[in-house]
Order: C-alpha cells, then structure tokens, then sequence
C-alpha cells in the first residue's frame, strides 16, 4: 500500500515538474508585450553575460522591454545606440560603456544596476504617442531607389520612400521594429497615433572641443572644450578595400542636406561608368543629410541611407553615421574642432587618450579643399 502511494507521489511531482518547466518554456517563448505602460514601467532585466568574441557582431534576436526603455534613455542624453530596436546588442553595449565613462561608473558595456539608476535619473517616460499630421504625408516621397549609384544620379531627390521610414528617422528606430511597435498601423492616415521613444534630446549652448575616431570600437565619442565626453555614436569607419585615414585633422566646414558628387577616381565596386557624376541632396542620398567636412581631401562625417547598418558594415573610408546623430553632431561643431583618427581602442579609455597618443602619420594634415563641402567629391 505504501509503495503504491509513493508512485502516485512522485508520479504526481514529476507531471508538476513537467508542467512547471512547460509553462517556463511558454512564456519565454510567448511575444513580448509592447505597449506604452508596460515599456515605460519596465523593471531592468538580468544582467546578460558579455558576448563571446565570435558572437559579439552577431545581431541578436530577443527584444526586451528593458533594454528598449535604456536604448531611449541613452539615446536622449547622446550616448547613441543606433538605430533603437530593443535588443542586447554591439552598438546597445558600446553605449552603455560611454554613458558609463562619462558617468564615472565602471566600464564594463553591461546594464548594471548602478548603470540602470543613473540612466533612470532621466524620469521623462521613454515612450510616447505621436499623431500623425497632414504635413507628415504631404513628402515628397520616392517610390523606388535604385542601388545603383549611376540610376540614383537620374533621380531629382533622393528623399523618404514611405512615410514609415520618415517616421523612423525622426524617432531613431529600427524601421522593422517601428512596425512591430505598431501592427495595426499604415503610417499613411492623418490623425492616427503611433508609439514611438521620445528621443528628443536636450537643447545644449555646449561646443565640440575634440572628435575622436575609435576605429577599433566603431565608435565617435565627442568631447566638449573642457574635456568632458558629452557624446557618443555608432560609426561605420573604413573597409580594408577603402580605409579611414590615421592621425589628426580639422573640421573645415559644414553642409546640410548635400549633394554628392562621385569621380571615377574612388573607384568603388559596382559603379562601372568612368564619367563624373552628380547625385541629388535627400536622406538617402550616399552620404545622407549632413556632410562635416574634414581637411584630409575627400574624407568627412557624414549621414546614411541605411541606419540600421551603422556600426555593423562598412564605408569607402568616411566615419558614416547615422542621420539624426550626424545632424546631432553638425550642431555642435564648428570650424576647426580637431578630429582624431586612432587605430586601437585604449583600454579604459580616458579624457583626451587618443588625443594624446602620437598620430599614426607625423605629416601635418594637408589644407582644406577650396571648393564648398556640398561640392567637392564625398565617400
């Protein structure tokens, strides 16, 4: 009698296990609930384990409602992590670690508690709701963007092709996870309303003293003239087939919504004609809406068709950034603002290290090209 009553005891565990472990299963796998309320109330999650080196450009797969509430935090106070999609990701982490050195906390590139505090000090909710305005869907849109350079140069703009993406770009989201914040919505219906993060960041008097290329982090941080670092973000820098040069230059000049003038001399892959071409000013024009130029001939700061791909692909050799953090950035320098190209991350980075560091080449940086940023040949 007794061992039958021990069965029916541990049989019973076991199927309480088993549907235990079942559950735990489901609601992992359940969809992630992302809603105003629920981001905006979001709790930090479970510190994740740094990646692997061989999983550490990897995109990863898990949107959650914490580190989406951080991305927004950060990105408000201009530690970018790119393109906002709510994920554990390369550029997430290399955000966190600026914020943290600017905040004086370990650099670790995790969402620690003490991290997570200092990011909550910014009580403003993270997301909100943005209603559509008639202005919003007036464009001009274009339908199709050829890949070719050569077709784009037959286009008289190069603007947004779908009000979505507009939408993205001003709210500094993923365009694919704008549209999973918003199932039900066309983007194209006045007076609709959409959730989006509140990315507006605060209006500052505060100056560029020093830009800083880290091209091992894939990284521009921003020092203020006092030596502060008061910003940082993603960047594609470089190929090996098109590098980014080494050393110290200066700003020469700024240009809003540019023209973009290909040579043939650049040479880039895919682009068979050997004539000069012109490709008309818009948001997906090649170098995107801002170009800051630089006194290395040809080589500057510059915007991006493609967001999303910022710090996970390469340029021909220009610090491509993403289009609102370029404008952010265009905003804050001016005229010959020193910019440091540096080879190697430092360790621990501090104020003014790579700055301090010997150029990589010793020759002075050569003058400025006297043709308008807007007019001379761009990467």
């Amino acid at each position: 009698m007794n061992k039958i009553v021990w069965a029916l005891l541990l049989s019973g565990a076991a199927g309480a296990a088993l549907t235990g472990a079942a559950e735990a299963k489901a609601a992992r796998s359940a969809p992630v609930k992302l809603d105003l309320d629920t981001i905006n109330a979001a709790a930090m999650p479970p510190e994740a384990p740094a990646p692997k080196p061989d999983d550490a450009h990897k995109k990863p797969a898990k949107v959650v409602p914490g580190y989406l509430k951080a991305q927004v935090l950060l990105d408000r106070q201009r530690f970018s992590p790119g393109a906002i999609d709510g994920k554990d990701g390369e550029n997430f982490r290399k955000a966190l670690g600026a914020f943290q050195q600017a905040r004086n906390l370990p650099v670790t590139g995790n969402l620690d508690q003490a991290t997570w505090d200092a990011l909550n000090a910014d009580q403003k909710p993270a997301m909100t709701r943005y209603e559509i305005k008639p202005a919003d869907l007036k464009g001009p849109f274009v339908k199709k963007i050829p890949a070719q350079l050569e077709k784009q140069a037959e286009l008289d703009k190069l603007g947004y092709k779908t009000p979505r993406e507009m939408f993205a770009e001003k709210f500094h989201v993923d365009e694919d996870f704008l549209g999973r914040l918003n199932p039900k919505e066309s983007f194209k219906k006045a007076g609709d309303e959409i959730l989006v993060p509140d990315v507006e960041r605060p209006r500052s008097d505060a100056k560029v003293g020093r830009v800083e290329i880290d091209k091992e982090a894939r990284l521009l941080r921003a020092f203020d003239q006092g030596g502060a670092l008061m910003a940082a973000y993603p960047a594609s820098i470089g190929s090996e087939d098109k590098p980014a040069p080494s050393g110290s230059f200066k700003i020469t000049a700024v240009a809003k919504n540019p023209v973009y003038h290909y040579d043939p001399k650049f040479a880039f892959k895919g682009v068979k004609t050997k004539e000069k071409f012109t490709v008309a000013a818009g948001p997906n024009n090649p170098v995107g809406a801002v170009w800051i130029d630089l006194s290395e001939p040809t080589y500057g700061i510059h915007g991006t068709p493609e967001p999303s791909r910022i710090g996970r692909s390469f340029s021909h050799g220009c610090v491509r950034l993403t289009n609102w953090d370029a404008l952010d950035l265009a905003g804050m320098v001016k005229k010959g603002v020193d910019v440091v190209f540096d080879d190697t991350s430092p360790a621990n980075v501090t104020t003014g290290a790579i700055a301090a560091a010997p150029p990589a080449d010793p020759k002075p940086a050569p003058e400025p090209a006297a043709k308008a940023p807007a007019k001379k040949a761009a990467k």
